[in-house]
């Protein structure tokens, strides 16, 4: 079993930063991936961008050049970095660990950030 716990949301002025942070309990194993998730009001909750324990990362095409998402296996924790921050960032934020099984995928998933960016 894992658990996660996010941190770091807030409000911010757009053109700001923010930090996220997600902690991991339980075995995080090589094979899992661990991402960041956003859902805003009335949408579907959507891939911001993920990490391997390589450190291979994909993102959406919106935070290209301004987020960075890293992870600290020795900790199980995982990062998002953003800056230049815009008022459509503004969503709840969830963290995301993905586990391959024999069949399928496990998904595992924080509680939730809420960021907030002013205009």
């Amino acid at each position: 079993q894992v658990q996660l716990v996010e941190s770091g949301g807030g409000l911010v002025q757009a053109g700001g930063s923010l930090r996220l942070s997600c902690a991991a309990s339980g075995r995080i194993g090589s094979i899992d991936v661990m991402g960041w998730y956003r859902q805003a009001p009335g949408k579907q909750r959507d891939l911001v961008a993920s990490i391997t324990s390589g450190g291979r990362t994909s993102y959406v095409d919106s935070v290209k050049g301004r987020f960075t998402i890293s992870r600290d296996n020795a900790k199980n924790t995982v990062y998002l970095q953003m800056n230049n921050l815009k008022p459509e960032d503004t969503a709840v934020y969830y963290c995301n660990v993905r586990r391959p099984t024999t069949l399928t995928t496990r998904d595992y998933w924080g509680q939730g950030t809420q960021v907030t960016v002013s205009s």
